[in-house]
């Protein structure tokens, strides 16, 4: 990985770009999803690069979701193992939930290469790699129609960063609770989930475990009041106010 000086003012962003990169040549990420991060990068400059305080809100009611789930599952692409491998081990610790690998090119070497590296930093169980596990999403027309009997197949609260769509609409018609984290508040996954976390994957996974590591020490009925007090349509359209004003702003 080539040194980013600390005093170069996009030091981070240049710090994540090279993350991804090293995850490309590593087989990890697709050249479909270098496009996908620049994308979503362009939503987080709107964002000011920060986390917001809807964000946080999000986040909250999401740590107490997964909290509460019978069976939570994470599941992870390689944008999100080449960028937060250490921290999706770390949440699905806290959270009691299982990892699955799921992706939208999906190759039997790169499943590999994944679960391999998720592995290296810590995690004993990786799902979605065999074959014999393995069922389909009818109403899916990609890869990521594939899914694990014993992971997604099986949840009830499934955490679903840098996804598409398709899939998170119909996870939900199976009858699964949704938690999103799309930098996009106007997108198919941001508005079909029912928690979407508008954040950049390496603020809102760090901020999860903290506060996923609060919570537990809360009561169930504490949990449950977070997550009936979340409305993820009226925080959404507070982001995109919030985005709309940074906009017409001189910051921006």
């Amino acid at each position: 990985m080539n040194k980013v000086s600390p005093r170069h003012p996009r030091a981070e962003s240049l710090r994540i770009r090279e993350r991804l990169v090293e995850g490309f040549k590593a087989g990890l990420v697709v050249p479909e999803g270098l496009a996908a991060h620049g994308r979503g990068e362009a939503f987080d400059y709107i964002l000011g690069e920060q986390t917001t305080e809807h964000s946080q809100r999000a986040t909250e009611a999401a740590a107490a979701m997964l909290l509460l789930a019978k069976h939570p599952v994470i599941s992870v692409n390689g944008n999100v193992t080449a960028l937060v491998p250490a921290e999706t081990v770390e949440l699905a610790n806290a959270v009691n939930a299982k990892i699955e690998v799921n992706l939208f090119h999906g190759s039997a070497k790169r499943e590999a290469a994944i679960a391999k590296c998720l592995r290296r930093h810590g995690a004993k169980e990786v799902l979605g790699t065999e074959r014999k596990f393995s069922t389909r999403i009818k109403e899916v027309h990609s890869d990521r129609r594939k899914i694990d009997r014993r992971g997604i197949g099986a949840a009830d609260v499934v955490l679903v960063p840098l996804e598409d769509g398709d899939r998170t609409e119909a996870l939900k018609k199976l009858g699964k609770h949704i938690i999103a984290i799309d930098l996009n508040p106007m997108s198919r996954t941001a508005q079909a989930a029912d928690v979407t976390i508008v954040d950049n994957i390496v603020r809102a996974l760090p901020l999860m475990i903290k506060l996923a590591k609060r919570l537990s020490r809360d009561t169930k009925t504490k949990l449950r009041e977070i997550i009936r007090s979340f409305d993820n349509e009226a925080n959404l359209r507070a982001t995109f106010r919030l985005m709309l004003n940074r906009l017409k702003s001189e910051n921006c």
